[in-house]
């Protein structure tokens, strides 16, 4: 085996300035339209599978509170601490996860996710006592953190530029639809004796993982991640049937090629990569010494994360039952149900999202979602202001309001900030940096959603119900105006091309021109 070095027109991070041959070559093709890539598709939805583990722990968890802080007498206090600590839990997961995916491979990480959570769920459906269901609430979280990172890095990793926005949505697509399995187990169980029936609500969990992690193992492994190994000819085979075309393949190795390290005429089977390009020095060059490039990557793909969290969402998910209660249905058969009702807004505006996100692109759908978020948001903290305020009045057009603009606010986060999030940072990140920087994406995530979680219901006691929803609008309204300032659009752009978008910071309309104008010279050159 041979070493090879860095090719010379390569930049700090391993990815070119210049054009490679092989895209000069290909540019000058006419594309032939083909049909989405049907194999890619099928273990892209394999892999974002794992993302219903989240989403039916967060979902399930929302009603089961009501049972659990009965049968063990807790406090709202340990109720904050038991909903938000998974997220708090998940750190950990994700912040490893970066480099057991580049040690085991993105294929065996998932399985490693699925086989923590299972245990997780185990735990959680035999706690005898608090200090018992919070250990599995810990391993839980381990295997969330693990998944929530890996899934759409694998996903992003083998789909082809013309679907990788479709591709990449999968996992916001499953933690929807485990969020509506979960509100569906709380009202299928909520009948069964108060010792059993949340105990089953939560042990359920561990029955989904078993058949993840054993048709995980039917995947192939990423492409990415085989050319970081030096394993070139298996990476070719894995291109070759998740590309769109025959040309699109070879394009795609040249690039992963030379973003590792490799010179693009290199075509031995196996080959010894650069070390550099392995993980060493990743963490230096993303938080000690950055390039003004991975800057704003790096701002943009944290940003991303930090805000779709910081807008409340996970409030209006999880604590559902009691905005409901908040807004006068006292019942828990009507709260649970209202709160399904908030699940099947979730995951029916999920796939608006998934099918358009390659055809309008990323901004759109972002900008809408976000604007929508915040007035949705506002409608809803009107809402319940007014509830409390005319406490001695049954005010129905407002819980009508309360309902509807709940339903609103998890509709309009479906459609772009939640799926988009992962998009978005699992695409931007050059491929040396990207494991890490996609783990770091989740950590700020988790651990925005678990501060979020678990402060809301002193939160609202404090300020009330109404004003905590007043200040989550004024979160998504800050958010609309970053997105809107240092995000640029990736829509269509190959993986290793994305990088010339950033650096410019405020400035990027001018590169984005730039860009175009010259990609224009060479296509009137050849």
């Amino acid at each position: 085996m041979t070493t090879h070095q860095k090719p010379a027109d390569a930049d700090a991070d391993g990815v070119p300035g210049e054009p490679t041959e092989a895209r000069r070559l290909l540019s000058t093709t006419s594309p032939t339209k083909h049909k989405r890539n049907k194999y890619a598709l099928a273990i892209s939805v394999l892999a974002s599978m794992t993302s219903v583990l989240l989403g039916y722990d967060t979902g399930v968890m929302s009603g089961a509170t009501i049972y659990i802080k009965r049968d063990l007498k807790i406090s709202d206090v340990q109720i904050e601490i038991l909903v938000g600590t998974i997220n708090i839990y998940s750190l950990l997961g994700s912040a490893v996860a970066g480099r057991t995916s580049d040690w085991i491979g993105r294929r065996y990480t998932i399985v490693f996710a699925s086989a923590i959570f299972f245990a997780g769920a185990i735990l959680m459906g035999f706690a005898a006592n608090y200090a018992f269901l919070m250990v599995g609430r810990f391993v839980a979280g381990i295997g969330v953190g693990y998944a929530l990172m890996i899934a759409p890095v694998y996903a992003a990793e083998v789909a082809p530029a013309s679907c990788r926005g479709f591709l990449t949505s999968f996992p916001e697509v499953f933690i929807n639809f485990g969020v509506l399995l979960g509100y569906v187990s709380n009202y299928a169980f909520a009948k069964l004796p108060l010792k059993l029936g949340w105990r089953l609500m939560l042990g359920v969990g561990a029955v989904p993982s078993i058949f993840l992690a054993i048709g995980v193992l039917a995947m192939p492994e990423s492409p990415r991640w085989l050319v970081l190994q030096g394993r070139l000819r298996d990476a070719q085979k894995v291109l070759d049937r998740t590309s769109d075309s025959p040309q699109e393949a070879q394009l795609r190795l040249a690039d992963i090629k030379q973003a590792a390290g490799l010179p693009e005429n290199c075509g031995d089977d196996v080959v010894s990569v650069p070390k550099r390009s392995r993980g060493e020095g990743v963490w230096k060059d993303l938080l000690l010494r950055p390039t003004p490039t991975v800057r704003h990557i790096l701002i943009a793909g944290l940003g991303i994360h930090f805000f779709q969290q910081a807008s409340g969402i996970d409030a209006v998910v999880m604590y559902s039952p009691r905005i409901y209660e908040k807004a006068g249905i006292r019942n828990d058969s009507d709260k649970l149900l209202a709160t399904i009702a908030v699940g099947v807004s979730k995951t029916m505006f999920i796939l608006v999202a998934t099918f358009l996100v390659d055809k309008v692109g990323r901004r759109v759908l972002l900008l809408t979602s976000c604007g929508g978020l915040a007035a949705s948001l506002f409608g809803l903290a009107t809402g319940l202001t007014l509830i409390d305020h005319y406490d001695d009045q049954k005010l129905t057009w407002a819980v009508v309001l309360c309902v509807a603009t709940s339903l609103a606010c998890v509709a309009f986060f479906s459609i772009g900030m939640g799926p988009i999030a992962w998009v978005y940072s699992s695409e931007i990140f050059p491929l040396r940096l990207r494991a890490q920087g996609c783990s770091m994406g989740v950590a700020a995530n988790r651990f925005t959603s678990g501060v979020v979680l678990m402060t809301f219901i002193s939160l609202y006691k404090a300020i009330t119900i109404g004003g905590a929803f007043f200040l989550f609008t004024g979160v998504a309204v800050i958010a609309w105006i970053f997105f809107y300032t240092l995000l640029p659009e990736t829509q269509g752009r190959n993986l290793e091309e994305i990088e010339a978008l950033f650096g410019s910071f405020f400035r990027w309309r001018s590169t984005m021109r730039e860009l175009k104008r010259k990609k224009l010279e060479q296509d009137s050159a050849t």
